[in-house]
């Protein structure tokens, strides 16, 4: 295995969050700025978008650099792909290479918070897997099928889950 496991974590991260896009874009209008009939908040669309610039402003808290989508509420389903490919690539660089300056000192937030980077990472996976989930289930509720886009799916695309021989 060439990659490392936190590597591993944010490539699952990226390919999970294209095939939620994916999904989404085969979505009509109506379907996506219907009013959810589950516990969640906010339609499928907003989600979408609020999980896009979450991923890009954790990357931009943790490398100090500017957001450049900060604010936007209007991405085409191609942006949003792209953002997301972007941000991936952030965070790529960042954890492979573990002794950079941004993964060895306290973060501090414009609003004031210090947050140890660790954290930051770790709220960009989960953050980005609880919205997933809740658009799975917005889309579940339109009484269409969801992509699988857990960690056996993905595994399985990496050759790195093989069924046992018969």
């Amino acid at each position: 295995m060439t990659e490392t496991i936190l590597e591993e974590f944010f490539n699952h991260n990226l390919w999970a969050n294209l095939q939620i896009v994916d999904a989404c874009s085969q979505l009509s209008a109506e379907q996506l700025d219907s009013e959810p009939q589950s516990a969640t908040k906010g339609t499928i669309r907003q989600t979408l978008i609020h999980l896009v610039n979450s991923e890009y402003g954790y990357l931009s808290d943790l490398s100090g650099m500017k957001n450049p989508y900060d604010g936007r509420t209007d991405f085409s389903f191609t942006e949003m792909q792209q953002i997301l490919h972007e941000s991936a690539a952030g965070y790529l660089a960042l954890v492979r290479n573990p002794a950079n300056e941004h993964l060895n000192a306290p973060v501090h937030t414009e609003d004031g918070y210090t947050i140890e980077p660790w954290v930051l990472l770790l709220q960009a996976i989960n953050h980005a897997t609880e919205h997933r989930e809740q658009i799975k289930s917005m889309i579940s509720a339109l009484r269409i099928k969801p992509p699988r886009i857990d960690a056996w799916v993905y595994a399985r695309t990496k050759n790195a889950f093989i069924a046992p021989a018969k």
